[in-house]
């Protein structure tokens, strides 16, 4: 079965920084990362398509964060600076965008269990 497992949360004063981390236990090509916090809707924050060299934000990013692979591509990273309150929530990785689905929509297969990040002010 196709595992996705998180890493890289936890607690930062706003203005840190945190780098997530998903290794997925196969070969994906997309990959994406979103967020849920309490009472809120899922929201994605970032996806990447290496091998098309695509990119995509959510406006809220504001220039903060980076997602990336590495040369496996089976392992995607988050690296979120200049942390805000507002980011706190669960973070989640995804994999393997269904054929004409949207990213932002959250049209994944597979979702790994999600790391929490907290961000203090």
């Amino acid at each position: 079965q196709v595992q996705l497992v998180e890493s890289g949360g936890g607690s930062v004063q706003a203005g840190g920084s945190l780098r997530l981390s998903c290794a997925a236990s196969v070969y994906t090509n997309y990959m994406a990362w979103f967020r849920q916090a309490p009472g809120k809707q899922r929201e994605g924050v970032a996806v990447i398509r290496a091998a098309r060299n695509y990119r995509d934000y959510a406006e809220f990013v504001e220039g903060r964060f980076t997602i990336s692979q590495d040369n496996t591509r089976k392992t995607v990273y988050l690296q979120m600076d200049n942390l805000k309150p507002e980011d706190t929530a669960m973070y989640y990785c995804a994999a393997d965008l269904i054929t004409g689905g949207s990213w932002r929509g959250g049209d994944f297969r597979y979702w790994g269990q999600g790391t929490q990040v907290t961000v203090s002010s």
